[in-house]
């Protein structure tokens, strides 16, 4: 879901810069602003009691964060870190709204995105909970791949780290690594240095 830079900054948004590693909101927090990434990628997260992080999903360029949260008013039930230095758009939710009324066609596509968002994570869902460790793996590869323009094998460059991987499928990293391994060598996924292409 992506609101042009121009519209938002006639609304009074301006621009945040965060470091890696950054919080632009805390689980448990209330929304008080929309944000939409102009440069960088974050992470919405969570932490087990064990202190296990599982990342939920990473947004990139155009994607709005906790834009869910801003329209029901409820907390966060995630935090937002920056994975990378970025470059976020911040608007008041009383000018969030405000635009919302004055371009309808926005909010039809805010749900779309939430929609397609819950679809992904149904599904995903499913997988992580009863399918089998490599199972997991796959459906998260797969999930990804869906929103490429080119489907073919090895067609997709995987931009996240293994750690990442295993932080979004509930599995160890050691887990995570060998079923990269025998997918591999099942000339499922090929390597090139430190690339992996799916």
């Amino acid at each position: 879901m992506n609101i042009s830079e121009e519209l938002l900054h006639s609304m009074d948004a301006v621009v945040q810069h965060y470091g890696s590693g950054e919080y632009i909101f805390r689980q448990d927090s209330l929304p008080q602003f929309y944000y939409q990434i102009a440069e960088g990628e974050v992470k919405l997260n969570s932490y087990a009691e064990d202190g296990k992080e599982f990342i939920h999903s990473i947004l990139s360029k155009n994607s709005g964060i906790g834009e869910a949260m801003l329209i029901l008013k409820k907390p966060y039930p995630v935090n937002a870190v920056t994975i990378t230095p970025c470059r976020i758009i911040k608007m008041t939710a009383q000018k969030f709204f405000d635009l919302l009324e004055l371009h309808p066609l926005i909010l039809k596509n805010i749900y779309t995105s939430l929609a397609d968002s819950v679809f992904e994570k149904q599904t995903m869902m499913h997988t992580v909970t009863s399918g089998t460790a490599a199972a997991r793996l796959k459906e998260i590869l797969n999930l990804m791949k869906e929103t490429k323009d080119n489907t073919e094998k090895f067609s997709m460059e995987i931009t996240y780290t293994r750690q990442q991987l295993a932080s979004m499928s509930g599995l160890t990293l050691e887990t995570t690594i060998r079923i990269l391994k025998k997918m591999e060598q099942e000339n499922m996924l090929k390597t090139e240095g430190r690339k992996m292409y799916y």
